[in-house]
């Protein structure tokens, strides 16, 4: 209670002196809303969907040029429980099934009202976009759970993705969709469940056949005249298209200063437009959803682990954690502020590669600055850099390496470099990739004892031949076997490393963005540190705690939930006289 009390009173001196307090009411006015959402990306414009189409006014208001944030960067899973799209594909999902494996999942660190509510909010929220947007979405069929041994847990997997959508509904606003993370090659049209087989196309008739409609859908495409949106793009285009068909203003490059409080409520919100300062009201709430905060250096250094910086993440870069902050200063609470929705990246000159299929593929292998293995390599994204923080004290393994060779890359598709196709120049000036004609060459060219090296891979090469990692379970879990060669036997996630040279990738802890915000609950309401409300101020995406915890259950568990929140944040303003 005394931490409480002493967090709630440096909140309180936090906002003296902000525009959220008296002052504000004196900024120029910029109009007045039912509901102002703070951020475009999929929990904000989700947000703003359904208060309009609740009958609510509403302004979305957007630091960037651009619309989608980090949604539009993404693969654009979605991991929803029971949503009508997984359940008319026959999915023999659950309530009481999704309860027990998120429970499993997440723990007993986030409350058990709060995951009944996106269990429970989550199917309503997709058919509702279908409704009200131009989006359809696919099952990710065999994409597992990331836990599919937990009790509730699907082997085949929960995840769905936006179906394709033809741009050329936005018009003039899709000259100012936020770009994706990496560009689909021309000609192709490329959904996320795609990459795994794109990825075995030299080595497997189904890689060769996914790539064949992948042409084949950008071949119609273009005798159409469409332009082709998949993943992220698709996700984002599609809320858009609902916003301008609900005519919902979004204003860009309006970037968020501190949120205006009367009578110790929400009342609105201080941006800059245009240059200058203005105050938006609010009549009933304002729905924070700005994302995280991975490119402020500052906040990583304070509440992450070390080493981090803003330089191997994926996220948009205009999170600096904006939306977080003002809520600090009008007193919330924060959680899991230590966390991010961590995967391992490789550093390249341009930008971090998140690094998914190539780590886990059968021929590669992990291993910390002492030449040992130390995880499975196959384990989800997130468990790899949290075994990466865990171990680097005592072990580092930050950076780790992940070790290939040229039977691995005669094979398969690594990042958007084909197999036997030499990679950049600059990924070797960089550091980021070695080569060597030996292992004991290799090891020398990035600084782990060359013996030890040998010993883990000859150890790795045993274990490969038998077909049983008994050192880190690696392929005991459906989930590893995901981005494997189902041509490798007996193990699909392993075989032994024989053919030089052999290839070194720099592996440094990436993320997706933070997962760590504002305290919130059941009904998105953002909460103090003592758990009563601020009342007219609501949280929903990476701008709030994770209702995931320090866990992840399966693809889309960052887009899912924010969506969710979004949704049911707005559902509860419209509720609110």
């Amino acid at each position: 209670m005394l931490a409480a009390t002493a967090t709630g009173a440096a909140g309180a001196a936090l906002t003296a002196g902000f525009p959220g307090t008296a002052g504000a009411a004196d900024l120029p006015p910029l109009g007045t809303y039912d509901v102002v959402v703070i951020g475009s990306g999929a929990a904000g414009m989700t947000a703003a969907l359904t208060a309009a189409k609740k009958g609510l006014s509403c302004v979305v208001v957007e630091k960037a040029a651009t619309f989608g944030g980090s949604t539009a960067r993404s693969g654009a899973g979605i991991w929803i429980p029971n949503n009508p799209v997984i359940l008319a594909a026959g999915v023999p999902d659950t309530p009481a099934k999704a309860a027990e494996y998120l429970a499993a999942v997440v723990g007993p660190e986030v409350s058990a009202d709060r995951q009944r509510a996106f269990l429970s909010h989550g199917p309503g929220m997709i058919s509702f976009v279908m409704a009200n947007s131009p989006l359809k979405f696919r099952w990710m069929e065999g994409y597992s759970d990331y836990y599919p041994e937990l009790p509730g847990g699907l082997p085949n997997g929960r995840s769905i993705e936006p179906d394709q959508l033809d741009g050329n509904i936005l018009g003039a606003e899709l000259a100012r969709l936020n770009p994706p993370y990496m560009e689909v090659p021309a000609g192709l049209v490329v959904f996320s469940a795609d990459y795994k087989w794109l990825a075995l196309a030299a080595v497997s008739l189904k890689g060769v056949a996914v790539a064949a409609e992948c042409l084949a859908r950008g071949t119609a495409a273009a005798l159409l005249g469409q332009k082709p949106l998949t993943m992220g793009q698709s996700l984002a285009a599609g809320l858009r298209a609902g916003l301008l068909s609900a005519r919902v203003p979004v204003w860009l490059n309006t970037p968020l200063t501190d949120l205006h409080i009367e009578g110790g409520a929400v009342k609105g919100a201080v941006v800059t437009r245009n240059g200058s300062p203005g105050l938006i009201r609010a009549r009933r709430g304002v729905i924070v959803g700005s994302g995280g905060f991975e490119h402020n250096a500052a906040m990583r250094d304070q509440y992450q682990r070390q080493p981090i910086g803003t330089e191997w993440t994926v996220g948009a870069k205009e999170n600096t954690g904006d939306g977080i902050r003002a809520g600090q200063r009008a007193g919330a609470g924060l959680a899991l502020m230590d966390d991010a929705w961590w995967g391992p990246a490789i550093p390249l000159p341009d930008q971090p590669y998140f690094c998914l299929a190539e780590r886990t593929l059968p021929g590669g292998l992990l291993v910390n600055r002492a030449g040992a293995r130390f995880v499975n390599e196959a384990a989800p994204y997130s468990d790899v850099v949290h075994t990466m923080y865990d171990e680097n004290p005592t072990d580092p393994a930050i950076p780790a390496w992940l070790i290939v060779d040229q039977n691995y890359r005669n094979r398969y598709l690594f990042k958007d470099v084909a197999p036997t196709f030499v990679f950049p120049q600059s990924w070797y000036d960089s550091g980021a990739v070695h080569k060597a004609w030996t292992l004991d060459a290799l090891a020398t060219s990035i600084g782990i004892p060359a013996a030890a090296l040998r010993t883990t891979v000859d150890r790795f090469n045993a274990l490969a031949r038998d077909g049983k990692d008994t050192d880190f379970r690696r392929g005991d879990s459906a989930y590893d076997h995901y981005y494997t060669d189902p041509a490798v036997r007996p193990n699909s996630c392993l075989a032994p490393l024989w053919l030089a040279p052999y290839y070194a990738f720099k592996i440094v802890p990436g993320d997706l963005g933070t997962k760590g915000g504002l305290r919130t609950d059941a009904r998105a309401r953002v909460l103090r540190p003592d758990g009563s409300v601020i009342p007219g101020l609501y949280a929903a995406g990476n701008a709030s705690a994770a209702v995931m915890g320090h866990s992840y259950a399966g693809a889309g568990s960052t887009i899912g939930p924010a969506m969710t929140f979004g949704y049911i944040a707005a559902l509860d303003l419209a509720q609110t006289p």
